[in-house]
């Protein structure tokens, strides 16, 4: 297997793609990634990848430009060595937020992520969880979006009250946790957020039962974790049991941790499609769960052109 596929990490995460290497049982592939003094980027493949399929496992998260960069040279490298085909895997598509021009005169940047990732050389990307699905339609190369759905289940099913209650924190994310109030066999409750005026404290009105249950907050991310705790704080204040929250991406900037820590959240889960800030190690509010075999078995099934769809069933 070894001679037709090989897996290639950056910076960012390379203790995610050791494990999707294992699970994959391939060595890692030989690259060096450094930078001149200047600060420029430069990548050398230490091994032949003639007619080989390529996989550059790197999370776009903080620095965001820096892992960036490395993964546009990762692929530029591939292609000039003649790599049978190069996929972009990136658990964390950074730039995801800009998806939509939001006043006059701004970018739509997770479009132009895009283009340079196909100008650089990529023939296929694979994402997880994705802010916006619709950036799948800035590619004109196969995208596989995956999803972490099928990992927090098997953890939080156990963990569950009958009758809990998923949560959508705002009217973007419902049908996100449409599906796992399916799967888990639970009710939906959404947050409205409505701001009264400029600089006036948001009011929060939740839609559906929350009284007395489990409630888990679903969402894609926790960056800044405002809307993160201030949910959890409007569901205690309803009457609500417990609040969990499942988050796929740990982005955890600004003050996130010290609110989630302060917070009446007991539990955050999240994955490792990006690695955890050692800070947040220490307040014992999170729950790292592993997407390397899912990313793995993703790659598998593509490497043989086998069903990927398949696996979120």
């Amino acid at each position: 297997m070894f001679k037709s596929i090989c897996i290639f990490s950056g910076h960012a995460h390379p203790a995610l793609a050791e494990q999707i290497a294992s699970y994959l049982e391939v060595p890692l592939g030989r690259a060096k990634i450094s930078t001149f003094s200047d600060g420029e980027v430069f990548a050398e493949v230490k091994e032949n990848v003639r007619g080989v399929d390529c996989y550059v496992v790197q999370p776009t998260c903080k620095p965001v430009n820096d892992h960036l960069m490395q993964l546009l040279v990762m692929i530029d490298t591939l292609k000039r060595a003649s790599a049978g085909s190069i996929t972009a895997v990136m658990p964390y598509y950074g730039y995801a937020r800009q998806d939509r021009k939001v006043a006059p005169r701004t970018p739509i940047t997770s479009k132009l992520v895009a283009d340079l990732l196909q100008a650089a050389g990529a023939s296929r990307v694979v994402s997880m969880d994705l802010h916006a699905g619709q950036i799948q339609g800035f590619f004109n190369v196969p995208f596989d979006h995956l999803y972490a759905m099928p990992v927090f289940l098997n953890y939080l099913q156990p963990k569950l009250q009958p009758g809990s209650v998923c949560v959508s924190p705002d009217a973007g994310g419902v049908e996100r946790a449409r599906a796992y109030a399916k799967r888990l066999g639970s009710e939906l409750a959404i947050i409205d957020k409505r701001r009264a005026a400029a600089n006036v404290s948001e009011v929060m009105n939740i839609v559906g039962a929350v009284e007395g249950r489990d409630c888990v907050i679903i969402d894609d991310m926790v960056d800044t974790a405002g809307t993160l705790t201030n949910a959890a704080k409007a569901l205690m204040e309803r009457g609500a049991k417990r609040v969990f929250a499942a988050a796929t991406h740990p982005v955890l900037s600004g003050p996130a941790i010290d609110r989630i820590r302060d917070s009446v959240i007991e539990e955050v889960v999240v994955t490792d499609t990006i690695p955890l800030r050692e800070e947040a190690l220490n307040v014992g509010k999170f729950k790292v769960l592993s997407v390397s075999r899912l990313l793995g078995e993703a790659i598998k099934r593509i490497h043989n052109s086998d069903s990927v769809s398949s696996l979120f069933v």
